[in-house]
């Protein structure tokens, strides 16, 4: 069994970040995973992702990384959500994201849990990527994390976040579709290069015939990948 419930989350600019957290019922240690959101905000997907690792046995915190701009927003994941979500990312900074991670490694810590790791889908999972060149996080799992290579998103910039992971200083998993339409060949081969060349407890996962999303689309592709995230948790 496990509970649920809204949070929040002090930061030092303002008004608390909300968030959702997740976490096996009983005694025993059950370590944090902070999961970042996709565009669409906190949704009913990332609550699902939560409540897996709750179920896993760890401790699940998904913050709101659009408390600035809009707090507790939820896109639809339909055209007009799509467009409200590119809209709020553009509001968001790398400065702001690394902020907002601190605070939640904080506000975990604060509920007795000790943080083995953090794990992003889609945007999140840049979000996922960038904080692991700044935090020591044990894991980062990075769920097709896109805008990596390039510097067109403001968290992104000034230099592209997959210049910065030579800084990763825990181990990260980078898992993605062969045919994610987000992240063509070309940059997926970037990114495992790069994985490649900064050591050996890197790992890069393409799972053929999957696409963008595959945690939700694609069984077979998601159970194996989940399974890699958490014998990583597990340590």
């Amino acid at each position: 069994m496990i509970t649920t419930e809204r949070i929040e989350i002090p930061v030092p600019d303002g008004p608390p970040m909300g968030g959702y957290l997740a976490r096996p019922e009983g005694q025993g240690e059950h370590p944090g995973v902070i999961v970042a959101m996709e565009l669409f905000g906190v949704d009913a997907h990332v609550r699902k992702v939560c409540d897996d690792l709750a179920a896993r046995g760890f401790t699940a915190l998904a913050p709101d990384f659009y408390h600035r701009l809009e707090p507790d927003a939820e896109c639809p994941r339909d055209d007009a959500g799509r467009s409200h979500g590119f809209e709020l990312l553009a509001g968001l900074t790398r400065e702001g994201i690394l902020a907002d991670v601190g605070a939640t490694l904080t506000r975990m810590r604060e509920l007795g849990v000790r943080p083995a790791g953090m794990l992003g889908l889609s945007v999140g999972g840049h979000f996922t990527y960038l904080a692991a060149t700044a935090y020591d996080l044990p894991v980062a799992a990075v769920f097709y994390g896109g805008w990596l290579t390039g510097t067109e998103m403001p968290f992104s910039r000034p230099e592209p976040t997959l210049a910065l992971t030579s800084k990763i200083t825990g181990r990260l998993l980078y898992l993605v579709g062969e045919e994610d339409h987000v992240i063509p060949l070309a940059e997926q081969s970037r990114i495992a290069a790069a994985l490649a060349e900064a050591g050996e407890r890197h790992s890069f996962v393409a799972y053929p015939g999957a696409g963008h999303g595959f945690l939700r689309t694609d069984p077979a592709a998601a159970e194996d990948a989940m399974a890699r995230v958490v014998a990583a948790l597990r340590g």
